[in-house]
């Protein structure tokens, strides 16, 4: 097994860490560090001898996080942040239609499953919503609450 980063690399984390149980005086699901953040290489170990775990700290936050190799990216490396990220609630900020029909109105509440960033251009993501699946770039998003979401629940 070959790890991709090495001794004082500096990487960005791509998407938010939170407390798994393990960091000392934190609840479980509290957030750790955000994505985008970065932060350099200072241990490298294995977790059930199949993947590489990097130990980061994060200068700007004075924490040292544990992080899988697929959520690091060189610091250097093309960086397109997103508004959203897995497992958020978001909101249709426009009616989304099949073949002429809307399948999912202005205002309806979905769950990010997947964040694609890869790409060049806006970031898109595919969402679930009740009875859909769908891939939506993210301007056609809006946080729960927003007035999008609100013009849903007032109908």
């Amino acid at each position: 097994m070959k790890n991709r980063f090495d001794y004082g690399d500096t990487v960005r984390v791509t998407r938010n860490v939170r407390d798994d149980g393990t960091y000392p005086g934190r609840a479980i699901g509290d957030l750790l560090v955000r994505r985008g953040s970065v932060g350099n290489v200072i241990e490298i170990g294995t977790f059930l001898q199949d993947q590489v775990i990097y130990t980061v700290h994060f200068l700007d936050l004075d924490r040292i996080v544990g992080c899988r190799e697929e959520e690091l990216i060189g610091a250097d490396e093309p960086w397109n942040p997103s508004r959203f990220e897995a497992r958020e609630k978001v909101a249709a900020a426009r009616h989304f239609a099949v073949a002429g029909d809307v399948v999912v109105p202005l205002g309806t509440v979905g769950e990010v499953i997947r964040v694609m960033r890869e790409a060049e251009g806006e970031v898109h993501y595919d969402v679930s919503f009740p009875g859909r699946f769908l891939r939506i770039p993210e301007s056609s998003l809006a946080p729960v609450g927003s007035a999008a979401a609100d013009a849903e629940a007032a109908t």
